[in-house]
C-alpha cells in the first residue's frame, strides 16, 4: 500500500541529530526536485522540507531559484538551491558536482520539470516543436537519472518519481468522457506516453531503486491541479496535486515499483 502523507514528528537524539520518525537512521532524507522554483515542485519541496528533508532545489533560473530557496529556508526548510536545466549536459553534470558538496547519496530524486509547449494541433506540429518538448519532458529525466544514478545507488533505499500526466495514457486520452481526449494536440501527451514507458523500463532493468509514476490529477474525477502550466485552470489545489508525489516518494523498502497513480489511487496504462 501506498503511505498516507501526513507530517513526521521531530525528536532529538543524545547526539544532538534530528531523527524523524519512520527513518532508519540519524541522517535527513535527501532529495532533488527539478523545476523546483514553482508549481508542483516548489510545493512539493516545501511539504518535505517541513518534514525535514534536505531539499535540492532544481531550477533552470537561478534568481527564481535562489528566491524560492530563500522562501523554503525562511520557512525552516534545509535547503541548497541548484541551478539545473534538464536540457542541458553540462548543467546537469554541474548538479551533480554541487550535490556532491553536500552529500554522499541522494535518497530521492523527483523528475518534476517538465513543458507543455506550444499545444499545436497533430496537423501543425513539427518537427522542431515535438522535439523541444521531449527535451524536456523525455531526454530531461533520462538525463538527469542517468547522472544522479551512482548517488542513488549509495542510498539505503532509492527512489525515483517522475511527474506524468493523465494525457500520458492510452485508457485516458482514448476515453470519449475525460476532457484530455478532446485536447488534440501532439507534443505533450505523447511525450508523457513515452516517460511513461521509460519509468516501466527503468523500474524493470534496476530493482534496486523504486521508479514511480505520478499525475496530479484525479483522473477518475476528470480534475487536474491548478499550476501556472495550465493558467491554473485546475480544480485541484497545487497541495492536492502534489499528494501522489509525496506518497511514491516516502514509500518504504517494501513498497511497488513501476507505478502510475493519482492522489486517488492506480491510473490505466
Amino acid at each position: 500500500m501506498l503511505p498516507v502523507v501526513r507530517p513526521l514528528t521531530p525528536c532529538h537524539s543524545q547526539a544532538g541529530h534530528i531523527v524523524l520518525k519512520g527513518m532508519t537512521n540519524s541522517q535527513q532524507t535527501t532529495v532533488l526536485i527539478t523545476g523546483g522554483n514553482k508549481g508542483l515542485g516548489f510545493e512539493a519541496a516545501r511539504r518535505l522540507g517541513a518534514q525535514g528533508w534536505t531539499i535540492f532545489l532544481g531550477s533552470r533560473d537561478e534568481g527564481r531559484g535562489r528566491a524560492a530557496a530563500d522562501k523554503l529556508a525562511d520557512g525552516g526548510a534545509t535547503v541548497v538551491m541548484v541551478p539545473l536545466d534538464v536540457t542541458s549536459d553540462e548543467s546537469v553534470t554541474d548538479a551533480v558536482r554541487l550535490v556532491r558538496e553536500h552529500t554522499d547519496r541522494l535518497d530521492v530524486l523527483i523528475n518534476n520539470a517538465g513543458t507543455p509547449g506550444k499545444v499545436m494541433t497533430p496537423a501543425d506540429a513539427t518537427v522542431e516543436e515535438i522535439h523541444s518538448v521531449y527535451d524536456t519532458n523525455v531526454y530531461g529525466p533520462i538525463r538527469v537519472t542517468h547522472a544522479f544514478l551512482p548517488l542513488l545507488r549509495a542510498a539505503d533505499h532509492p527512489r525515483v518519481v517522475m511527474v506524468s500526466s493523465g494525457g500520458g495514457s492510452f485508457a485516458v486520452v482514448t476515453d470519449p468522457e475525460q476532457p484530455v481526449s478532446k485536447m488534440h494536440e501532439l507534443a505533450y501527451s505523447s511525450s508523457k506516453a513515452a516517460l511513461n514507458m521509460i519509468t516501466v523500463r527503468y523500474a524493470q532493468a534496476l530493482p534496486e531503486i523504486k521508479f514511480n509514476i505520478a499525475t496530479p490529477g484525479e483522473v477518475a474525477n476528470h480534475t487536474f491541479a491548478a499550476t501556472d502550466m495550465n493558467n491554473h485552470t485546475g480544480q485541484l489545489t497545487v497541495t492536492e496535486g502534489t499528494d501522489s508525489i509525496l506518497r511514491l516518494a516516502m514509500i518504504d523498502a517494501d513498497g511497488p515499483t513501476g507505478i502510475f497513480v493519482d492522489r486517488l489511487g492506480p491510473v490505466a496504462w
